[in-house]
């Protein structure tokens, strides 16, 4: 089964999954979300372009040096079927793999973010388990917590507005979390191994 159209191409323009099959049904001539993944850095080599969940796309490239995010919010994966270090793109474009903060230049799948419309962010968190221990909260994004509430570990939260991710650490760097809104109790809840959370910021599109 095809996840939304999904294209291949050298040096893109797009060779599309459908060439050479007659008789299509027409597509939107407009696609409000789309990524596209590079082989190479600065946007070369072969592409990989998508408009929706994608749980594997490691078998078109190998490698990924860049991405563009043309339309909506993103999550890639550094695994297929949605595992490993994740990485949120925002609308933008991303020239190599440490502008996305990324280990390596392995990426295996991707899935869109389902944003909220209006409203903003906030969120509260914890220094102790179960919504134990002092309560800090935020409406913006936040660089350190060690410099704002002198915590050096996060171990619950809630999200009462808005979608945020948290970094391990200071200065939105080190592996990331996605936090849609709900309640969290421990770390394992946000698919932490560790409380290891140093920052944490608010996604707009």
């Amino acid at each position: 089964m095809l996840m939304g159209l999904m294209a291949v191409s050298v040096g893109c323009p797009l060779l599309s999954l459908y060439s050479g099959i007659r008789n299509l049904p027409a597509f939107p001539p407009l696609l409000a979300l789309q990524v596209t993944f590079y082989e190479d850095k600065n946007f070369l080599g072969r592409c990989y372009e998508c408009d929706s969940d994608c749980p594997d796309f490691h078998t078109y490239l190998s490698r990924c040096n860049s991405i563009r995010v043309e339309g909506g919010t993103w999550v890639a994966y550094e695994r297929p079927n949605f595992t490993g270090n994740m990485y949120v793109l925002t609308h933008g474009e991303y020239p190599d793999y440490h502008h996305w903060m990324g280990l390596n230049d392995r990426l295996g799948s991707c899935k869109t973010i389902q944003m909220p419309s209006g409203g903003q962010g906030h969120i509260q968190v914890f220094e102790k388990g179960d919504f134990g221990g002092q309560m800090f909260e935020a409406t913006e994004d936040c660089p350190s917590v060690m410099e704002e509430w002198h915590i050096r570990e996060i171990h619950a939260c809630r999200v009462l507005e808005g979608v945020w991710v948290f970094y391990e650490h200071p200065n939105y760097r080190g592996r990331q979390y996605l936090l849609p809104k709900g309640e969290y109790r421990k770390p394992v809840d946000w698919g932490a191994v560790t409380a290891a959370v140093q920052s944490f910021r608010n996604i707009a599109e």
